[in-house]
């Protein structure tokens, strides 16, 4: 985009602090913008819809004050109901269940502890909860909920149960948006990304272990 009105952006992002670099190709222009990044969620419809925007700028198709206009729209855009996330996500993780060989009844106790794990998740980030202890707390209920196969002897494939019970948590987007800046030679986003990622994975080992030690679980 940045390239397409006659500029050269050099973008450097870290967990708590995005810096984007503007240069002129033909023109001693220069502008250094530095903001923090708030606790927001990740918006699959805004990116889309910024990825739109970015390829039509690229094409030549838009112009600037267009571009911006178009953008003000995508940032104010309205959130996707709660309620429709957690049904979506309690099918995929379900889903994954059976993508792993689960049984029906793995399935039902997968969706049932991604729906207490995750409404667990959105209460405790409503209410201002540091993020890595919000992981494992979810991480800890749902490895609760997903013994159900071991207590209760209902399915015939209780390990696959437990292990995707927590599924929902892995912070995929950090670890493919961490390869692709490594990819690009951008070390530091790479570092920082790779680290929140590792870290938070860590978390969700540690509610898992958590929740194997107080149902007494003999998984070591």
């Amino acid at each position: 985009m940045a390239l397409r009105f006659g500029y050269k952006a050099d973008i450097t992002i870290f967990p708590k602090h995005v810096s984007v670099a503007v240069t002129g190709l033909e023109n001693d222009d220069y502008a250094l913008y530095t903001s923090a990044i708030g606790p927001v969620a990740v918006s699959y419809n805004a990116n889309s819809l910024m990825s739109r925007l970015s390829w039509k700028v690229a094409d030549g198709k838009m112009s600037l004050s267009e571009a911006t206009s178009v953008m003000d729209k995508i940032k104010y855009l309205p959130k996707m109901s709660i309620w429709w996330v957690m049904v979506l996500v309690v099918l995929a993780n379900a889903s994954f269940c059976r993508l792993f060989g689960g049984d029906p009844m793995a399935m039902l106790i997968v969706a049932f502890a991604t729906l207490i794990g995750y409404t667990v998740k959105n209460i405790c980030l409503t209410n201002g909860v540091d993020l890595r202890i919000t992981v494992i707390m979810a991480s800890y209920i749902s490895a609760i909920a997903g013994t159900a196969g071991y207590i209760f002897d209902c399915t015939g494939t209780p390990d696959i149960a437990i292990g995707t019970s927590v599924l929902y948590l892995i912070p995929g987007i950090p670890y493919i948006n961490s390869v692709s800046d490594m990819l690009d030679g951008h070390y530091l986003c790479f570092f920082s990304r790779m680290m929140q990622a590792v870290i938070l994975t860590g978390c969700i080992a540690a509610g898992l272990t958590l929740g194997f030690l107080t149902m007494n679980m003999n998984v070591f």
